[in-house]
């Protein structure tokens, strides 16, 4: 695609298909030009005294926080989003930026025992960092990364999804009234062929990360070995919710139609394979039944609402391809007319191997599969190219441990579907994706460990 053909974009109120903002895209020499402030930026601010950069972030934090709701409503409106879940992602933004102020002046190296001498390693920052974030989650995961990248001493270019650039343009003015250094945090909308490939070729980038598709991610993988760049990629998943018979199965059916549903299932965790022991598999469906109907979906705005509308047209197309028309399964209801709207759906009937129940939909729809065993349950959860979450119920401690050890996953939830907190790590195995991000090591994967032995010999 030409650098000059798209010179803006439309931003569209998934829940109403309507136009809410008209957004300049991002051109290749903006991108060059922009590397360069943020180079000059950078220097400056890895300058500065550690309590100084903590500060500056804690009160960014606070600044986001005074602006928790302006943010999730403008997150209503652009992804869709419901209103509760848009002001947990407002405040995980804050969250991420106080826990990495946190490690501030914790980013310490070591001191190694050599003959001869002192050895000691440095963590210095890598410089200016690429984020190509994604639309389902645009606040949390943009800040997953920007947070602790910032707080390593780095500065942060963010080429925010084209759907999604209004809270991302809004945090970046934000860290500016924060008193943030000018250059540092920039936000760059504009197509990923255009402003997202310029930050993965450019060679004043030091690493990228990037959280999409595995089709997306293994070009940008391609792409940065030209430079040998760095990269974390958190990519597709088709996660896996394990319920053996001696579970809580009132508890896993409850919360079966969350763990694949929110964000109407545009999610990389969502447990969109349900595999149910076959001694309990009859019951299970009965009591998922009530609870998949009773999902409320409709007006993201509503305080009521569970589920709101899918980003675009060409997700809703997506999403419509893996559901073939007379399909045997449970279905709830959603809105008719304008808006990208597809209702809640658990496919009964799914063979092990056909696409629904292989590949990563993206949308509000779950298979459920029978198993047999313990052996059968874990060789259908690793049945796929992706390894990023799952959760397992059962009563049974030892079976708890020895499933969560034998799935080849990243993120695994025992009588839970909780993936994601701001302190532990998170990332994929296999297809899912390279690196973690969050936890106590966030701030050490945005720098470089330089290793200075110094003679003590007269």
């Amino acid at each position: 695609m030409h650098e000059h053909h798209a010179a803006e974009h439309h931003v569209l109120d998934p829940a109403t298909g309507e136009t809410v903002a008209t957004i300049p895209a991002t051109t290749r020499d903006g991108v060059d030009a922009a590397v360069r402030r943020a180079a000059a930026a950078q220097r400056g601010w890895a300058a500065a005294a550690p309590a100084d950069r903590a500060r500056l972030l804690r009160r960014f934090a606070a600044t986001v926080d005074a602006h928790n709701e302006e943010l999730a409503r403008l997150e209503v409106r652009e992804a869709g989003h419901t209103i509760g879940n848009a002001r947990w992602e407002a405040g995980n933004f804050r969250d991420l930026l106080d826990y990495s102020a946190g490690g501030v002046e914790r980013l310490s190296g070591r001191q190694i025992p050599v003959a001869g001498g002192l050895d000691i390693t440095l963590l210095e920052p890598l410089g200016v960092v690429g984020v190509i974030a994604p639309w389902n989650f645009p606040m949390p995961i943009a800040g997953w990364a920007a947070a602790p990248a910032l707080a390593a001493g780095n500065a942060v270019l963010l080429k925010p999804a084209e759907t999604t650039p209004l809270t991302a343009l809004r945090l970046a003015e934000l860290a500016l009234e924060a008193g943030l250094p000018e250059h540092l945090f920039q936000v760059l909308p504009g197509a990923g062929a255009v402003a997202g490939d310029a930050l993965v070729e450019h060679p004043g980038i030091a690493k990228i990360v990037f959280t999409g598709s595995t089709r997306v991610g293994k070009r940008i993988m391609a792409k940065s070995a030209a430079l040998v760049k760095r990269v974390t990629l958190e990519l597709g998943g088709k996660s896996p919710n394990i319920v053996f018979a001696d579970s809580d199965l009132e508890q896993a059916a409850a919360t079966a139609p969350m763990a694949f549903l929110d964000n109407a299932g545009q999610d990389c965790c969502a447990r969109s394979r349900i595999l149910v022991q076959r001694d309990v598999y009859d019951r299970f469906l009965e009591l998922l039944t009530p609870a998949v109907e009773s999902v409320v979906v409709g007006d993201p705005a509503d305080e009521r609402t569970q589920m709101g509308p899918l980003i675009s047209a060409v997700q809703l197309e997506r999403v419509r391809s893996y559901v073939p028309d007379g399909a045997k399964g449970i279905r709830g209801t959603a809105p008719e007319g304008p808006g990208f709207w597809f209702p809640p759906t658990v496919l009964t009937d799914a063979g092990v191997d056909s696409p629904v129940a292989t590949e990563e939909v993206f949308g509000p729809v779950a298979v459920v599969l029978p198993f047999e065993d313990e052996e059968d349950a874990v060789q259908l959860a690793n049945a796929t190219e992706y390894g990023l979450a799952g959760s397992i119920w059962t009563r049974d401690v030892g079976r708890a441990l020895r499933v969560s050890r034998a799935v080849a996953a990243g993120n695994l939830s025992v009588n839970s579907h909780s993936a994601v907190r701001y302190g532990t790590p998170f990332g994929g195995y296999k297809q899912s994706g390279l690196g973690r991000e969050l936890g106590p090591d966030a701030l050490a994967a945005f720098t470089e460990t330089k290793n200075v032995f110094i003679s003590t010999e007269a």
